[in-house]
């Protein structure tokens, strides 16, 4: 089996190099508009709510050690994310049906309706961003992004990349917790150059 080292002087370097580099202007962007939507509800939720939120609305309640293993993301984390949702009422605190000592997480019906508020701001902002995309170019799109985040989620878990990502699903789930970015800094990065090898 080929090494990571092999792999780097087999693929054409400079095309690495870009690539590596609009991951990163993308990690940025991201960031910077938190992908939030338009409108009023343009970054009105961040990212870590939005993951455990849509997580619960697409897999149902879940206790806590199966909403981190299902994120890949420590207990500690869920419960230090879950607290506010549940503060504010999006996130409800209920009984295991088979268990009634254990405690699962479920999505309230405050919750369902402010998720569905921000899906369809984000819907919009991806539509106002691909704007001048065919059909098929945003299928591409999210069929290579599914299948880069696939195999950003294998190489976290140590496992083998999957040669194919499954087809996007109409509302994906997130599969893994999102890698830190770092915060957007006050200087604007000339993101859109790549530099040259």
């Amino acid at each position: 089996m080929p090494t990571s080292q092999d792999m780097t002087t087999e693929l054409d370097p400079g095309l690495l190099d870009a690539l590596q580099h609009q991951v990163a202007v993308f990690a940025r962007r991201a960031e910077q508009t938190r992908l939030g939507g338009t409108g009023q509800l343009r970054n009105s939720m961040d990212r870590a709510a939005y993951l455990l939120l849509n997580r619960l609305d697409q897999e149902g309640p879940m206790g806590v050690k199966a909403l981190a293993a299902g994120m890949g993301i420590d207990s500690s984390t869920v419960t230090r994310q879950v607290a506010p949702l549940v503060d504010t009422g999006l996130v409800k605190r209920t009984s295991h049906p088979e268990d009634g000592r254990a405690v699962v997480l479920q999505l309230s019906p405050r919750g369902q309706a402010r998720l569905e508020e921000v899906r369809l701001s984000r819907r919009h902002l991806m539509a106002e961003v691909t704007e001048g995309w065919t059909p098929d170019e945003r299928a591409s799109f999210c069929t290579l992004l599914t299948r880069f985040n696939s195999a950003l989620s294998a190489r976290q878990a140590g496992v083998p990349a999957p040669q194919e990502a499954p087809a996007p699903s109409p509302s994906p789930v997130e599969s893994v917790a999102e890698p830190a970015v770092e915060p957007a800094q006050s200087i604007a990065e000339p993101a859109e150059s790549v530099p040259r090898a």
